[in-house]
């Protein structure tokens, strides 16, 4: 039976998630930058390497951008279809990876599978339409480019990529997506990259991989109940053990969880969530507080860990790239317990 490229995550403790998103989260002091050069040079790379390596994580998810048109790193692709000005000069995703290797750990990449909610200027760059019914053959073409293009000046840094919006696109539901399109260009630069999609995944009450070949589930969870996901936006928890359907063989159970702010510095609980509990602002320069208590995320990784998958971690980011002191020292304890 053919090994998933994501067979790593079993190995390891767990995996960290930072929504990075370029010009950035709020500050922890002083006013947030709006131009995208002056924040990506303003994000220390050491501290932020030295929480990651406190944490104990064994892999990171960054984010090269999302929905906004600006990304952390250069791309030759998007200069020549949009014109100078989306991605910054600096590579701060290169540096990351290369930091992140260099520790022994793994790096995954985060972009949107697509551009629905991004200006006029990257729909017209990217050949996106409005018309869904044409099956977008432009815009994947153009885009999976886009895509290559980090792929491959990644290399082998880069281990894997988790691309989100695959709930909001319907043609990534239907025959008209070209997931070999997608695939190529995510393994361009390494052909073992192991890659996911996130059609809402848990917090959607749906766990199975969106297209064949898939690595490993995207696992998008939004809150846990005593150490277990809720499954879906109503009382129902997740059980691996005797959910169905089970994934494929190739496809790695992966839980994506919240654990101090909801995805990002300073958001709040929309109301369609149906939060269990109160959104409870963070205080003036500090992150917001740990969500769960170490014997829950210790209940949970090791629930995934039987099953032969991993737990990933999304945790709150300044944009200066400090994360919260008690969700490191939380992640910490975790890890050593994990031994």
């Amino acid at each position: 039976m053919k090994q998933s490229r994501a067979a790593w995550m079993r190995d390891g403790k767990f995996g960290m998630m930072v929504h990075w998103i370029p010009p950035g989260p709020p500050p922890q002091y002083g006013r947030r930058l709006k131009d995208i050069n002056k924040a990506v040079d303003r994000f220390d790379l050491d501290r932020f390497l030295a929480d990651f390596r406190r944490s104990g994580a064994d892999w990171l998810i960054f984010t090269i951008g999302q929905n906004n048109g600006y990304y952390s790193s250069p791309n030759s692709v998007l200069d020549r279809l949009a014109g100078p000005g989306h991605c910054s000069n600096r590579d701060l995703v290169l540096e990351i990876a290369k930091g992140v290797k260099k520790m022994g750990a793994r790096f995954i990449a985060y972009l949107p599978c697509e551009v629905k909610g991004q200006s006029d200027a990257i729909h017209q760059a990217f050949g996106w339409t409005t018309d869904e019914g044409t099956g977008q053959e432009e815009f994947q073409r153009r885009y999976t480019e886009f895509i290559a293009e980090y792929s491959r000046r990644l290399g082998k840094r880069l281990d894997g990529w988790w691309f989100d919006g695959a709930y909001t696109w319907s043609i990534f539901h239907s025959s008209k997506i070209s997931s070999k399109l997608y695939m190529n260009a995510a393994r361009a630069g390494n052909p073992d990259a192991a890659v996911a999609f996130n059609d809402g995944s848990f917090c959607c009450g749906l766990g199975k991989p969106v297209v064949r070949g898939q690595d490993y589930l995207s696992g998008e969870v939004e809150f846990l109940i005593n150490g277990r996901i809720r499954y879906g936006r109503k009382k129902r928890l997740l059980r691996p053990t005797t959910h169905t359907p089970q994934p494929p063989r190739t496809c790695l159970w992966h839980a994506l969880v919240p654990i101090d702010c909801m995805w990002g510095h300073g958001a709040t609980y929309a109301d369609w969530m149906n939060a269990p509990f109160p959104c409870v602002p963070p205080k003036p320069h500090e992150m917001e507080a740990p969500l769960y208590t170490v014997e829950h995320l210790e209940k949970l990784v090791r629930e995934f860990k039987a099953m032969g998958g991993g737990v990933t971690f999304n945790v709150g980011i300044f944009q200066e790239g400090i994360l919260g002191t008690k969700t490191l020292d939380q992640l910490a304890q975790l890890a050593g317990r994990m031994v």
